[in-house]
């Protein structure tokens, strides 16, 4: 294979803090039928840590961590016992009901945040009662009704993005970021031209019948350039001297191709640094990536023999071999909407390739990778140009791209009937008719018209196959914008996070500075004061034994005030109740960006300078 992948209320010091001049009195109150705060669940999900066991194992797996586990960090979701009762707009709701089960919504707002509430029924609160808590493997306490709702039955929304898709781009992350073991691999050099932190995608085999590519032995290793920090995947030839560069031609036009369902070749060296000489094809990098040998073919099927090498294996009989593939085809069948999902990529594919007077040469499942949604892409491009033009340097290989066009086609076809048999068996001389008779009787006519066509002598060009595939273009269209809208859903979600990040930045960067222009108290007097006590107001609130009261929404909100500069006041205390202060939003930002832009001022003088003394 070519690429292996390694799934209340505020306290009383503080209860000015928690209400505007004109605002009512604020007590949280949680939903009964829900253990969770009232307002809007954002910490969903949104501070969980992986420990580095847990993230090693997820390599080869998604995480089924549901979205409403809680992460620990809010504390009890409780309301205090006397929060209804103390309340005088909570106490008028309760005995405007008259006995009935049935609260009417209503909205109480505090600190220029306002909170929606709907009182449960009976029956949630019986449903609640019954069900009780779930726990999740830290043992935290999670309500049913955080990941479903019982009206309908449907999952809640989530203000964070989903857990499959961050499970696997924090698995492709981790993935990118892995460093080898110098003990375990000490013949990797340290930096091979101008990339370091080679870490080899798949097992280095010292065998001398491992040799795919016309005699010679590959390896491939994920790299990282020196100067640009971005990761590539370095296919190396090993042993291979390059004396004549006419093959250079050809890398130069591999080169030019961009398409959805190619790994791209970015360049083609040779090298000394492991010792030998070795020739460098430098791919773009797609980790969590599988061949689809791996995906869909299995190597300890009986009589699995690989018909892509020239190794011929022990000959069985007949019928061996075709009651073999029949009972392995009938328990593994592959949907034929994926399949032919696979057909029009991998067409795709040759129509820009044979169109650019070139020809894949490497057809075959060990050198097509599938990544996340069943995506294809062709691996390996160009080394069989750059190869045979070494070794038969008096040929003219262009005399021959058609032949070789008609030889991919010949591979495609090979590789649909292995895919539609599960079985690289399949395709083996003596099963091809029994492959097809399977084919028939298991899928509809186009395909198996399209794998006649392919495996005939005729002449062919892969823009014949597109009458053959039909409206099943309209299909995968379909699923690709689909696709699409999922994944900008999810971005919308997180769309604003870039901006409040650089909010905090700027107010953490302020806040408790020991000094500042030889000065110990910059951070605790003038503009820099208020922005502490908002820090206190946004950040700090407690209930009223104590505890911290952690309100996402409430959060977010000011933040997004702050960022607007609204004029609206709100009220602010010190700590020790001897300081109150009404101000409004908008002086508040304007506090905090001529506070930045002191501190900003002031770093750029200090690198000013010191690059005028690293000059002189």
């Amino acid at each position: 294979m070519d690429w292996i992948s390694p799934n209340s209320r505020p306290h009383a010091t503080l209860s000015q803090l928690g209400r505007t001049t004109h605002a009512t009195e604020f007590v949280p109150r949680v939903n009964s039928s829900s253990n969770t705060p009232a307002s809007p669940n954002f910490l969903n999900n949104s501070f969980s840590s992986v420990s580095p066991s847990a993230t090693f194992h997820s390599l080869t797996k998604k995480f089924d961590e549901p979205e409403h586990i809680s992460t620990g960090i809010t504390p009890d979701t409780q309301s205090p016992s006397h929060s209804i009762a103390s309340s005088p707009i909570l106490q008028d709701k309760l005995n405007s009901t008259n006995g009935s089960g049935i609260m009417p919504a209503y909205h109480e707002n505090v600190g220029g945040t306002t909170y929606f509430y709907q009182f449960p029924t009976t029956t949630e609160n019986n449903i609640t009662s019954r069900v009780g808590p779930v726990r999740d493997e830290n043992d935290t306490a999670i309500s049913p009704s955080t990941s479903n709702d019982y009206t309908t039955g449907k999952p809640e929304p989530s203000f964070f993005i989903s857990d499959e898709l961050k499970a696997d781009i924090l698995n492709r992350n981790l993935l990118t970021l892995l460093q080898p073991d110098p003990t375990q691999y000490p013949d990797i050099p340290q930096e091979v031209d101008s990339y370091h932190e080679l870490f080899p995608l798949e097992p280095i085999s010292n065998q001398a019948l491992h040799k795919p590519h016309l005699g010679y032995q590959a390896s491939m290793y994920k790299a990282t350039h020196i100067k640009t920090g971005e990761h590539y995947c370095l296919r190396r030839i090993h042993g291979f001297r390059l004396q004549n560069t006419k093959c250079m031609a050809f890398v130069e036009v591999w080169k030019k191709l961009n398409h959805s369902n190619i790994v791209t070749l970015k360049e083609v060296f040779t090298t000394k640094a492991f010792g030998d000489n070795s020739m460098i094809f430098v791919y773009s990098y797609h980790p969590g990536s599988e061949t689809l040998l791996n995906k869909h073919f299995s190597t300890d099927q009986p009589g699995y023999s690989d018909p892509f090498t020239n190794d011929v294996s022990t000959p069985r009989p007949y019928s061996y071999q075709k009651n073999n593939l029949i009972r392995h085809q009938q328990h593994n069948k592959l949907p034929e909407p994926l399949i032919w999902s696979y057909i029009i990529q991998l067409t795709s594919a040759l129509r820009l390739i044979h169109s650019s007077t070139l020809a894949c040469r490497s057809l075959d499942p060990t050198k097509i990778i599938l990544t996340s949604k069943n995506r294809l892409r062709l691996n390996c491009l160009g080394v069989m140009d750059v190869i045979q033009q070494e070794n038969n340097s008096t040929i003219n290989h262009l005399a021959f791209i058609h032949h070789y066009q008609q030889e991919d086609l010949t591979a495609l076809g090979k590789l649909v009937l292995a895919l539609a048999c599960k079985s690289t068996v399949a395709i083996q001389r003596e099963n091809i008719s029994t492959a097809i008779e399977l084919v028939s009787r298991s899928y509809t006519m186009d395909l198996r018209n399209l794998i006649m066509y392919l495996l005939t002598n005729q002449r062919r060009s892969v823009t014949d196959l597109m009458p053959m595939i039909g409206a099943r273009f309209y299909t995968q269209l379909d699923n690709l914008h689909n696709h699409i809208e999922v994944l900008d859903t999810e971005l919308c979600k997180e769309i604003q996070n870039g901006r409040l990040f650089r909010l905090m930045i700027k107010l953490a960067t302020i806040n408790e500075r020991p000094e500042f222009n030889m000065e110990s108290t910059w951070s605790e007097t003038g503009d820099r004061y208020m922005l502490k006590l908002f820090r206190d107001y946004v950040f700090h609130q407690v209930t009223e034994d104590g505890q911290p009261w952690i309100d996402m929404a409430h959060i977010v909100q000011c933040l997004n005030k702050l960022d607007c500069g609204v004029p609206e006041k709100i009220c602010l205390m010190s700590r020790d109740e001897q300081s109150v202060l009404v101000v409004s939003y908008a002086e508040l930002k304007h506090c905090l960006e001529q506070s930045f832009q002191e501190i900003s001022n002031a770093s750029l003088m200090h690198h000013e300078m010191s690059g005028a003394e690293d000059k002189l």
